[in-house]
């Protein structure tokens, strides 16, 4: 079941990140009503687990220039050394839902996501994102989080070492995913298809503590 985020408890930037500058300032007296009288405002509904279902392998996009696209990323993630698992859709993903996921050396659980939303007069541009647990978390940090989208709201986990690139491509990304990743250390196994869907359940299991802990959901 879903949770509602509390409004008040998200800071300026995540507001505006979350609602769009003109609509965060629309919702703001209220935000601010509601903290003056100590209550909760329910927002957006969030998923507390992530669940991923695995599709059959067809021609994907929801057009033909997404299609081309989507084609070309996954030829130059192979070229890269990419171990192609399949095509999956996560339903409580809040959007691109679809993923095709790859892993990328011992480590390394990649993810190429798009909206597969036919209906859509400009589907949005595919995002790349790459993810690896850390063998020693002594720094800190637990995992690293390279990805092409900007930054989400909420903030995720003060445990993720998050690196924003937008415009990489994907071999561009995987690089820069490797360096952070050497900065503190070494990654943990991962194994197949199970590891790479634990990967991202378990990084969203991480940010769900933390929004727990900053009393950013509520119960819906």
């Amino acid at each position: 079941m879903p949770a509602r985020l509390n409004l008040c408890a998200l800071t300026a930037d995540e507001l505006e990140t979350l609602l769009g500058e003109g609509a965060a300032q629309g919702r703001l007296p209220d935000v601010n009503r509601a903290r003056l009288e100590g209550r909760p405002l329910p927002g957006p509904p969030i998923h507390t687990a992530l669940t991923f279902e695995a599709l059959e392998e067809r021609a994907w996009g929801a057009t033909p220039e997404q299609a081309r696209t989507l084609a070309a990323l996954d030829t130059e993630l192979r070229e890269s050394g990419a171990e192609p698992l399949g095509v999956y859709y996560a339903p409580t993903l809040p959007e691109s839902r679809h993923l095709r996921a790859y892993l990328w050396g011992p480590d390394v659980a990649f993810a190429l996501r798009w909206s597969e939303t036919p209906d859509s007069p400009r589907p949005a541009p595919p995002l790349v994102q790459a993810v690896t647990w850390l063998r020693d978390r002594a720094s800190g940090v637990a995992c690293v989080l390279s990805t092409t989208a900007e930054p989400s709201a909420p903030a995720l986990s003060e445990e993720v070492d998050v690196r924003v690139l937008p415009g990489a491509s994907s071999s561009e990304l995987l690089t820069a995913h490797r360096a952070s990743v050497v900065r503190h250390g070494r990654g943990g196994k991962l194994a197949g298809e199970g590891g790479w869907v634990r990967a991202w359940q378990e990084l969203h299991a991480l940010n769900v503590v933390a929004w727990i802990r900053r009393g950013l959901l509520l119960e819906d």
